[in-house]
């Protein structure tokens, strides 16, 4: 059973979370590799070289976190490939690896449905 879709049209992260809770449930979390799976097949038909996943960084409290409130317990992140700054969120490349991006910029995004 699909539990997630990609979305092929240009948001930013912020439209994206909004899109999602609008017409589905929410950006998607990953927690597994299961998951990861899953949203992988999804990215590798997106339009845009990343997809946005629903984990953000906090400059608050020097965190990044799911927006589902699912714990931080998986990860895929991509090496050494950290920006500066406070907008920016997780977005997922067709390879499957996570990178941190501007919060600004315009990608397909991956919803649960």
């Amino acid at each position: 059973m699909d539990k997630v879709i990609l979305i092929k049209e240009k948001k930013t992260w912020d439209e994206a979370l909004d899109y999602c809770r609008e017409k589905h449930r929410d950006l998607v979390s990953i927690t597994d590799r299961h998951q990861q799976r899953w949203v992988e097949k999804r990215a590798k038909m997106a339009d845009t070289e990343f997809v946005w996943l629903g984990m953000r960084y906090t400059c608050t409290l020097d965190l990044w976190f799911w927006v589902s409130d699912r714990l931080v317990c998986y990860d895929n992140w991509a090496q050494d490939e950290k920006i500066e700054g406070c907008d920016r969120a997780t977005a997922m490349k067709r390879d499957g690896k996570w990178y941190e991006r501007r919060e600004g910029e315009s990608l397909n995004c991956i919803c649960a449905l």
